[in-house]
């Protein structure tokens, strides 16, 4: 993320540092400043490709693989709308092993029963009654006419258990589910991103498009 942040504006606000001047500022990145796909490229599925998280890939390693500079990590997490990589994105294997044990205490607990879902269950003609996956409770049955055999049918035992740990890990399965911009477009993310960054000259305290300054009250205290 350092290129990205290299394009964040700078702001000066007036120092309260003990030994400070009363002239004297502190420059800092404008975090309020974010970067952002516009509407019209981010709902664009055509502009993009899918693709999945392998083992402990990270942002960077996936903007090298994609784009040959591995700088280019933030078109990746913009491009899914990621904000905190510490919650949005999937852990490595060392830090799930090392969550799952803070989070149930024991491997035995995560191993333990978190819910049930559903197995697939078809009609006569192979019609889907009963999609696979959906939570329910343990003895969740289904009654259905098949008219095929002119049969009202009663199908019982149609769930399976599913483990803490198997619940913890499809839920970083699909964080693994991401979409790339396609390179071809790249330019265009870049432009949008050099404009919005900018400071708009006239605006207060501007002093350039990469430089603001707060209104120093103290020199008029």
């Amino acid at each position: 993320m350092s290129n990205y942040f290299k394009q964040v504006p700078d702001f000066e606000y007036v120092s309260r540092l003990p030994d400070a001047k009363i002239s004297d500022y502190i420059t800092v990145k404008n975090l309020f400043k974010k970067g952002y796909l516009r509407d019209d490229i981010f709902q664009d599925l055509t502009l993009f490709t899918k693709y999945k998280v392998q083992g402990d890939d990270r942002p960077d390693n996936i903007a090298y693989s994609l784009y040959d500079d591995a700088s280019l990590d933030w078109v990746i997490l913009l491009s899914n709308n990621i904000i905190n990589i510490q919650t949005e994105w999937p852990m490595p294997q060392a830090d799930l092993d090392r969550y799952l044990l803070e989070k149930y205490g024991s491997y035995e607990a995560q191993e333990e029963i978190h819910h049930y879902e559903t197995i697939e269950v078809k009609n006569s003609t192979g019609v889907v009654v009963v999609k696979k996956g959906l939570t329910v409770e343990s003895d969740f049955s289904v009654i259905f006419y098949d008219w095929m055999i002119d049969s009202l049918e009663t199908k019982q035992d149609i769930t399976t258990p599913i483990s803490n740990y198997e619940y913890e890990l499809k839920i970083e399965d699909d964080k693994r589910n991401i979409f790339a911009l396609k390179p071809r477009y790249l330019n265009i993310v870049k432009d949008d991103m050099e404009e919005m960054m900018a400071y708009k000259k006239g605006s207060t305290g501007y002093i350039s498009e990469t430089l603001k300054r707060a209104e120093n009250i103290r020199l008029y205290s």
